[in-house]
Parts: structure tokens; C-alpha cells; sequence
């Protein structure tokens, strides 16, 4: 039988397991929101259960992070790690102060929320770092996102939201968005072959809960996050790219690392919804947020990858151009 390269295909779009499934749910909802209760069982499930495969993925994701790193892991890793989330606090301080919780209703910046700008810059596009470092950096600094990982989860947009002044979410709503990670994390490090067998599923997870996220939003709300979505996405490589670049520089890395984590992770178009289901202050946002962060993904899987090789480029022709000096400098003192 003749086989159709669909995973393949879906590939090639940036951010494509999230992209895709996302823009499937959303057509349905759009053109047949009716679809998923008129099949119910599990077909209903499937487009509604977005929370209980989010539960299942932060686990399996937990499982895959190693708490024994390299102290060169912890310092790089930690250092991108801080000044990522950093970043993201500082957003959310200054827009909460003129935003607040809610949306902006109307204009051409109509969608826009602390929520969307705070999840769109908090999470890293952990498979396109490695891949980018894989390519242009060192083994080290692609093992530094062990502890970059931290950001999955809408834990610490809950922790950022708080600190710029916004609603509050209780204690055990807190520890409740980052015990799943955790208890993946725990039984990671216990057992190798339970690490082997978790990790695996991170990815195919994702094409699910994308769906089921799709499957909340309405597409004739899409247009509104084109140019914003596109915007945003360039704001998010610059605001997070800059201070990630020195941060870089400063732990004794080239920046190349630092470029490469200015992005935004696929699993982040999930962060909104799941802040508004822990406190329903934030429904209106989350529905657009959800969008905007989605268009972030796809815009900055495709300008971080310029952005590193740049960076990767400039950095070896100054080496090379220091070497032929050095070169140069032998011979004249001969």
C-alpha cells in the first residue's frame, strides 16, 4: 500500500504538531461546534479533554528531566533559565500595570494581555534549542536545557502573573500546576527505564491537546492575531533575545545559546487555558492569548533559527579572523 508522508509533511511547518492540530479543532469549532457532543463518548472527549492530556504530558515531561546535571549545566542552564523568566516578570509587571487582567477590546492592538505576553515569553522551544545547539553550539549547552525545562507548565506564568500585582492563584492551585512535573521528575530519577518509558510520549502528546485546544477557539476571531500574532512573535526573539545573548556571553558561551532560546514553545498555546480554568478572572484573555502565543510559536521558529545561525556565523569568522592575526603577529616576532 502506498504510504502518504503525513507526519513528514506536517513537519515542515514550523511548529506543525501544535500548529496543525490546532487549526483542525478550530475548524470544527468554527463550522461544526456541534460535531463532539453529537458523537459524544469518546469522541467528545477527545475534543474537550484538553486538561486531562495536559496532566498526562507534564509527567511524562518531568520524567525527562535529569536533576543530576553538570555544574556547567546548572550555571549555563540556570542562567538562560533566570533571565528568560526574568524577562517575562518585567513584561508582566509594566503591561499589568496598564492592562490589568483583561484584554485590550478594541483598535488594532485588540486581544493583546498581560496573560498572552508573559505565556508567549516564559516557555522555550525546547526541541528547536537542541536542535539549533546540535547544529551550532557545543554538547553542553544543548544538555543546559535540563534545567531550562522548568518553564513547561503554566506554574511559573501563575507565579509572574502574581508578582506583577494581577489576580492571585491560592496555594494549592500553585502546587497543583507543577505537582504533575514534579511527580514525573520523581520517578525519572528513580528509575532510568521509567524515564525511557515517559519521555517518549512527550511528543505524542502534543498533536492531542492541540486539538482539543483548537477545538475551543473560533476562527473568525483568527484575524485579529496576524499582524499581532506576527508582531508579538518578532517582539518575543528581540525582548528575550537580547538579555539572553549577554546572559550567554557572561557565563562564557559565544550568545549563539542565548539567540537560540528566544522563542517560543509549542506547549505555551496551552498555558492560557489552563490559567483560566485555575481562576476564571482570565477566560477573556485566555481566548485570544491562546492564538497569539500559537502565532508566536510559528513566527519564532522561523526567526530564531536565522537569528543563531547569524550569531553562529559572525562568531567563527572572528575567531578565524583572531587566528590569522595571531598568525600574522608569529611571523613578524620570528
Amino acid at each position: 500500500m502506498a504510504q502518504i508522508p503525513i507526519k513528514r509533511s506536517i513537519e515542515r511547518i514550523p511548529g506543525g504538531m501544535m500548529i496543525v492540530p490546532l487549526l483542525i479543532g478550530s475548524l470544527v469549532a468554527t463550522f461544526m461546534p456541534d460535531m463532539p457532543k453529537f458523537f459524544g463518548s469518546f469522541t467528545n472527549a477527545l475534543f474537550t479533554g484538553a486538561l486531562p492530556i495536559l496532566a498526562v504530558f507534564y509527567v511524562c515531561m518531568g520524567a525527562s528531566i535529569d536533576v543530576k546535571a553538570t555544574p556547567y549545566l546548572l550555571k549555563k542552564g540556570g542562567a538562560l533559565f533566570a533571565t528568560k523568566v526574568g524577562v517575562a516578570v518585567i513584561m508582566g509587571v509594566v503591561f499589568g500595570h496598564f492592562l490589568g487582567e483583561q484584554p485590550i477590546s478594541s483598535g488594532i492592538f485588540a486581544g493583546v494581555s498581560t496573560l498572552a505576553i508573559v505565556a508567549a515569553m516564559n516557555d522555550t522551544n525546547g526541541g528547536l534549542y537542541m536542535a539549533l545547539m546540535g547544529q551550532y553550539g557545543r554538547s553542553e549547552d544543548v544538555g543546559a536545557y535540563t534545567v531550562m525545562s522548568l518553564e513547561s507548565g503554566p506554574f511559573l506564568t501563575m507565579v509572574t502573573l502574581g508578582v506583577a500585582g494581577l489576580a492571585a492563584f491560592p496555594w494549592p492551585t500553585l502546587l497543583g500546576s507543577i505537582l504533575p512535573l514534579l511527580v514525573g521528575m520523581l520517578l525519572g530519577n528513580l528509575d532510568r527505564d521509567m524515564r525511557d518509558f515517559l519521555a517518549k510520549a512527550v511528543p505524542v502528546m502534543i498533536p492531542f491537546f492541540a486539538l482539543a485546544l483548537g477545538a475551543s477557539l473560533d476562527l473568525q476571531n483568527v484575524w485579529r492575531a496576524g499582524l499581532l500574532g506576527i508582531g508579538m512573535g518578532v517582539a518575543v526573539v528581540i525582548v528575550t533575545g537580547i538579555p539572553l545573548y549577554f546572559a550567554d556571553r557572561f557565563t562564557g558561551g559565544t550568545g549563539v545559546a542565548g539567540v537560540a532560546a528566544a522563542n517560543t514553545a509549542g506547549n505555551a498555546a496551552a498555558v492560557p487555558a489552563l490559567i483560566a480554568a485555575a481562576n476564571p478572572i482570565y477566560a477573556d484573555a485566555a481566548k485570544s492569548a491562546t492564538l497569539l502565543v500559537a502565532a508566536c510559536v510559528v513566527v519564532t521558529a522561523i526567526l530564531s533559527p536565522i537569528l543563531t545561525a547569524a550569531i553562529a556565523k559572525r562568531y567563527q569568522e572572528r575567531q578565524q579572523a583572531r587566528a590569522q592575526a595571531r598568525v600574522v603577529r608569529e611571523e613578524v616576532t620570528r
